[in-house]
Order: structure tokens, then sequence, then C-alpha cells
């Protein structure tokens, strides 16, 4: 499977959305990173045959994305937020969604098992959704959205609302399914995007800012971060001067790492290896987003 995106746009008003997207996704875990507001939500509404583009094509696999017919059928969508039935069980969900999508009843009693097994909820089947954790309803959500065995699956900022170790274990799930198909998953928290994403596009205000493999995102900092070490009472200064990454407290001093175009006239500055999240605030940095 392929999605081929060319000169997507989007407005809403006088708000541009999308402007100008163009770039291809293939099987494996995808990557949506931005902000609120990035113009992710749209991208993958759009993708989903939830919204219209203002201009620009996309395909999956050639078949243009106007065929709803042939294409809807291809795509599993889980949204940021959904609703399920609070008082139905988690067996009497995936059989409603199951109609829902004109399963045969052979296909139904095959897939709806191993589909809650693989999401670990075939023990808590007979569990009403009021009943569920967060993390068992996104697991819920997943299974509903693969029922139909689609190629594409698409989760909206699936984890909002999870602790980290249920992010984890989300991920992990999303990464199991990926094998033979293409699951795109955005989000605004860069860990989770370098823990989890083959390839990822960067969007902010509605612009494409970066597409490629995660790794190459960190080279945009290369040789731009830097480690200071100064007095506590000097930290304050430096938050004013420098795009501050991360501080550490360290007995009377403070060890802060910056982005610096240069090397920093200030706190013996160090060199260090730019991470996937440095290579992120660097393009923020760029177009003024952050100091």
């Amino acid at each position: 499977m392929e999605i081929q995106i060319k000169a997507l746009k989007k407005s809403y008003g006088q708000k541009t959305a999308l402007d100008n997207i163009s770039l291809t996704i293939e099987n494996g875990m995808f990557g949506l990173l931005g902000r609120n507001g990035a113009g992710k939500t749209t991208l993958m509404q759009i993708l989903s045959t939830l919204r219209e583009p203002a201009s620009g094509t996309v395909t999956f696999d050639k078949i243009p994305l106007g065929d709803t017919r042939k294409i809807r059928p291809l795509i599993g969508f889980l949204p940021q937020e959904f609703s399920l039935y609070p008082d139905m069980s988690v067996w009497e969900i995936m059989r409603y969604l199951a109609a829902l999508s004109n399963l045969p009843a052979r296909v139904q009693r095959q897939r709806i098992p191993d589909l809650l097994q693989r999401v670990n909820l075939w023990e808590d089947r007979g569990k009403k959704v009021r009943k569920l954790s967060g993390g068992m309803k996104r697991r819920l959500g997943i299974a509903g959205a693969l029922l139909h065995d689609p190629q594409v699956l698409i989760a909206d900022e699936p984890t909002v609302g999870l602790d980290p170790q249920e992010r984890l274990r989300f991920y992990a799930l999303l990464n199991e399914f990926s094998g033979n198909r293409i699951v795109i998953v955005s989000s605004h928290i860069v860990s989770d995007i370098e823990a989890v994403c083959e390839r990822v596009a960067v969007l902010d205000a509605g612009k494409l800012l970066f597409t490629g493999a995660v790794e190459d995102l960190a080279q945009t900092a290369e040789g731009k971060v830097w480690e200071l070490t100064v007095p506590k009472d000097r930290q304050a200064s430096i938050q004013s001067r420098y795009c501050v990454l991360s501080s550490q407290g360290h007995l009377a001093d403070v060890k802060i790492r910056v982005l610096h175009d240069g090397v920093p006239s200030d706190g013996n500055p160090v060199t260090c290896e730019a991470t996937v999240e440095d290579g992120y605030m660097e393009m923020l940095r760029q177009l003024g987003k952050v100091k």
C-alpha cells in the first residue's frame, strides 16, 4: 500500500489548515508530529474521507480519494475523541460495530475473538464500557477500527489522557499491526513518535516542515545543542537569552541544554549530540515559534 499526497490545501474561512502539503506514506508506522492546530487532524480527516480538500490530490495505490466506495473499506479510523455506548459490554460493542460494517456472521465469529485477544480484552469481553480504563477504551477502539481488516489504520492523538506506561503499551500494539499495513499516528509528543515510527512528517500552521526518517529529524539540530553549567542564580538570565531544552540542578550549579547558533558565551559550553526532540525544537526556533 502507498498513499500519495500532492499539493493538498484546506482552509476554514481565513484560517489555512493545510498549505500545499505533498508527501508519500508507505507500509509501516508513520508519524504526524506537530503542535495543537498544526493541521494534523485536518489531514487525517481528509485521508479518512471525512472532509474534502480544497485542492490537491490523494491516491491510495492509485485509487483517487474521491472514489469513496473503494477507499473507505481500506481505512480504519480512530479519532481523538470517540464515543462508545457506556452500558454496552465490550462484546456487544464489537458485535454492533461489525453489524455497521456489514460483516458476515461467519467472519464475526472468527474475527471478534481474535481481535479481542490481540488487544488483551478477551477476559474483559463481558465488562461494560463505562467500567473500562482509558487505555482499555483505546484498545477497544483499535479492535473496532480493525474489524473490517483495513489496509490503512489512522489514529489521531490516540494516547491523550493515558499515563506513560499505557502510552507505550498502546504504541507497541499499533506497531504489531503495522507489519502489512500503513499505520498513521498523530501526536504532539515527540518521544512517542520517536519510539514507534520509522518515518515522520512535521507540520506547523498547516505547512510541511519536514518529512523523512525519524533519525534524520535530529540532524537539523546537529552542532546547535549545548550544555551550559551556570550558578542557580543565573538560570533566569540563561532562559531569557537562549532556547532552553532542559535543565537539571546539580548542587549549587544548574546544567542547562540549549539550542544556539555558534558557541555560547556562557556557562563553559559543551557540545551535545542532537536528539529527535532537539531537531523538532530547532525547526520551531527557525520559524520564530520558540526563542
